[in-house]
């Protein structure tokens, strides 16, 4: 009788790609995929530790699997595991506990238990990319792992602890897993990686990677997701032309105050960040910029505040994934005098949110009417299509004639909010 296996996955797009190829080694090996929710033999939960706030929310997940599922195999692994092991182990939670390094041998790990009775995960070798391409994910999208690690030590930043120092993927098996996912008629691959702006493998480097990979066959497109700001060079922008390259990139910013910059030890200036938005505005008017922004942060001042609220909303992000900053121990940050009182952090993460509502409302009022390749996601009982377009905008369309997985051509329509006020979509026209 074959075993079941449900994940649970928090925190990044590089959790979510590792994610999806694991669920597919196990699908390929005659394990049924559950939801998370529901009963099953085995429990994977991928955990993020960026935040306590993500730290908190991985707990929960395992302490409420455990107690709902007291006889099912339960695996934690993810960056929780490379920061709290020992935390993680002396607690008795986990059956197995497995860190990022050898994440990708989770499959021969839980399969060699069940035929054996045990296994030793500290016995597997340590590789970041070994992961076979995924087939059936729970995504439309698949997401293709580039990069992994970072040398950048932000002081806020407990990554580097946790995934390593930066590695990047060798090219050709990147080639490869793009292939294989578009022979499996996915029609979106999404770039991911923890710093993948920097990825650089023998002379093959960042801007150079995605020119190849567009010129794989296949009718698909390119997106690529959360990117640190770099100097991009003209003839990178210049690939947003290609009909394969979605013009949207999560540019991660942090702060729009110099001051707060240099405090974080981020490697650029506002003025070097607004150029390069200029840039890229100038390349493809109508690119979607989104990004991450730290509001809290020590000594943080309402004027530096202020700096990032006029910043966020002079450059027009139609998306500001907003974060309170957290303490991380083992980080220079986290000795810092000046720190924010918690209150105040939750007042400026409610104004930032507000600005981010702002421009996404600006933007999206800018793009209606206008053309958008409609790739697919799901279709409802009710033969409602939904789905995004190449500038990664929300698309409610009329679902007669297509299918899941499917690019139709539309135009952007009325603007339908949800019960959310931030949750915003486009009729099809």
């Amino acid at each position: 009788m074959s075993k079941t296996i449900a994940f649970k996955t928090l925190g990044c797009r590089v959790n979510l790609y590792e994610t999806d190829a694991l669920a597919s080694r196990f699908k390929a090996a005659g394990y049924e995929i559950a939801d998370s929710d529901a009963d099953a033999d085995v429990f994977v939960v991928n955990t993020c530790t960026v935040t306590n706030t993500s730290d908190q929310k991985c707990r929960q997940a395992i302490h409420q699997i455990r107690r709902k599922h007291p006889e099912a195999l339960v695996v934690v692994t993810g960056c929780m595991v490379n920061h709290r092991k020992e935390e993680l182990l002396q607690s008795g939670i986990a059956d197995f506990v497995i860190d990022n390094e050898r994440k990708a041998a989770l499959f021969n790990i839980i399969d060699e238990h069940f035929h054996i009775g045990h296994s030793d995960p500290e016995g597997y070798d340590r590789d970041l990319f070994s992961y076979q391409p995924a087939f059936d994910t729970f995504h439309t999208r698949s997401l293709i792992k580039i990069h992994d690690g970072c040398n950048n030590f932000c002081s806020y930043c407990i990554i580097p602890m946790v995934r390593g120092r930066a590695t990047s993927r060798p090219s050709e098996d990147i080639y490869n897993n793009v292939r294989e996912v578009v022979g499996h008629g996915f029609k979106e691959v999404v770039l991911t990686g923890v710093n993948m702006g920097r990825y650089q493998h023998e002379e093959t480097n960042f801007e150079q990677l995605v020119e190849n990979i567009l010129k794989i066959d296949g009718d698909f497109r390119v997106r690529v997701s959360s990117i640190e700001p770099d100097q991009f060079s003209d003839r990178f922008l210049a690939l947003f032309q290609h009909e394969k390259l979605a013009p949207h990139m999560h540019i991660c910013l942090q702060s729009g105050s110099d001051d707060t910059l240099k405090r974080m030890n981020r490697h650029y200036t506002v003025s070097q960040f607004r150029a390069m938005c200029q840039r890229i505005k100038a390349a493809r008017p109508d690119f979607n910029l989104t990004t991450d922004i730290i509001v809290g942060f020590p000594g943080e001042t309402e004027q530096t505040f202020n700096e990032s609220c006029d910043f966020a909303r002079e450059i027009g992000f139609s998306h500001i994934h907003t974060f309170k900053y957290s303490v991380r121990t083992g980080t220079k940050a986290a000795t810092m005098p000046d720190q924010v009182p918690e209150k105040a952090k939750t007042e400026r993460s409610e104004v930032m949110r507000q600005i981010s509502l702002e421009n996404k409302t600006k933007y999206f009022m800018m793009m209606q009417g206008r053309k958008q390749r409609m790739l697919v996601e799901r279709i409802d009982g009710k033969g409602i299509a939904r789905g995004y377009g190449e500038n990664y905008l929300p698309i409610i369309a009329n679902g007669k004639g297509t299918e899941k997985n499917a690019f139709i051509n539309i135009r952007l329509g009325e603007i339908v909010h949800g019960e959310n006020e931030d949750k915003m979509a486009f009729n099809a026209l």
